[in-house]
């Protein structure tokens, strides 16, 4: 039996699988726990799970090998580790009591769904839905407001949403799944006024795909205004997705708050080798500098090949492209996942849409082929 054929056969398999426990093959590559990284070794691409391909510095792996021999002591019982928070609020020029780590940016959402769970949350749609979906969950009222037509958030509808009832606001920026940014000064301006009714959250996960990632950071807004709080993580730029490590920028108060809800401390959320690397990613800027030239040149070479295929992308500010599927026959996730490619579309909506990662170069030229060779809208 050829190799061809046992990926087909394999493919076919669990693609049937997944839709007998209930799952659309358009989620296979979704926010909500579903193993992403099926079928490596039959060769499919990963492009849809958002990941550094090009995996962590060299810092941070030199840094985890000589914390190995640590593993048996608890973070306070290792030396080095005693400062991380400190460290990692110096780097952002924040306060030790502004920081509260967390294992992954998504640990830190879901938090922040269970604290502030009395009262409406507003936010966009569509988003990264971990945390809206949280507090689904447990019963929130969530109010979702559409993005505008060139798919950023639209803060004056949202703004008009905002009351005396709203416990959260929720900002995902740059925006996933959308890849857009929202306007710095507009973005400020919205965040001053909607905390004066309401906490807001902004998650700039993939704010290190930008040039000048904190010349577009709300955290200088913390210090003077109390109900905005800031989550980041190094499961992008710094490609420890694997290695789970995020916090979130916040007043002392409630960071004090939150610390003592859910972790007796924030240290003990995250191995030792995930804090030695963290602390090493974060001073080789050359590497995060490469990683961002790569994406940009495999972004650029997609977005180009995409758009000869008269298919027009959303600009994108981050390591993912979005654009429609226009009259796209089928479930194109599912069809893409039969060629190997791993990707995201969202069928829900009245408009076809996907998201596809950036991988290498290669991995975008294969995508790039098959699309050339297949692609029906």
């Amino acid at each position: 039996m050829s190799a061809n054929l046992n990926r087909r056969d394999w493919l076919k398999k669990n693609s049937l699988a997944a839709l007998g426990l209930g799952f659309s093959l358009s989620s296979l590559a979704n926010e909500e726990g579903l193993l992403r990284n099926f079928g490596a070794k039959e060769g499919l691409i990963n492009l849809g799970s958002n990941e550094n391909p090009y995996g962590i510095s060299p810092d941070a792996r030199k840094a985890i090998l000589d914390m190995m021999n640590q593993n048996n002591r608890y973070q306070f019982n290792v030396e080095p580790l005693l400062g991380f928070t400190k460290e990692l609020a110096a780097y952002y020029k924040v306060s030790e009591k502004q920081v509260l780590v967390t294992a992954g940016s998504t640990e830190a959402l879901k938090i922040l769904a269970r604290h502030f769970n009395k009262g409406s949350l507003v936010t966009a749609f569509p988003t990264f839905n971990t945390l809206p979906n949280t507090a689904k969950k447990i019963g929130t009222k969530v109010i979702e407001v559409p993005v505008n037509a060139d798919k950023v958030h639209d803060l004056p509808a949202m703004l008009k949403q905002v009351s005396a009832e709203t416990s959260l606001v929720y900002i995902c920026n740059p925006a996933n799944p959308t890849s857009t940014i929202i306007d710095n000064n507009s973005l400020k301006s919205f965040c001053m006024e909607a905390s004066k009714k309401s906490v807001v959250v902004i998650d700039e996960a993939y704010i290190d795909f930008l040039e000048n990632p904190e010349a577009n950071s709300m955290i200088g807004l913390i210090s003077n205004h109390p109900n905005i709080i800031i989550i980041r993580t190094f499961s992008k730029i710094h490609a420890m997705a694997g290695l789970r490590v995020g916090f979130i920028v916040g007043d002392p108060g409630l960071i004090a708050e939150l610390e003592q809800n859910y972790f007796t401390s924030s240290q003990l959320a995250v191995s030792n080798l995930s804090m030695a690397a963290a602390l090493a990613s974060l001073k080789d800027e050359e590497h995060r500098r490469s990683s961002r030239l790569k994406n940009e040149a495999a972004k650029n070479y997609t977005t180009s090949s995409l758009a000869a295929l008269n298919i027009k992308c959303i600009p994108s500010f981050t390591n993912f492209i979005y654009f429609p599927l226009g009259k796209y026959p089928g479930d194109f996730s599912a069809s893409m996942l039969t060629k190997n490619i791993l990707l995201r579309s969202y069928n829900s909506s009245p408009e076809k849409w996907a998201r596809v990662s950036i991988g290498t170069m290669d991995e975008m030229k294969e995508f790039i082929k098959i699309m050339k060779s297949d692609w029906k809208a």
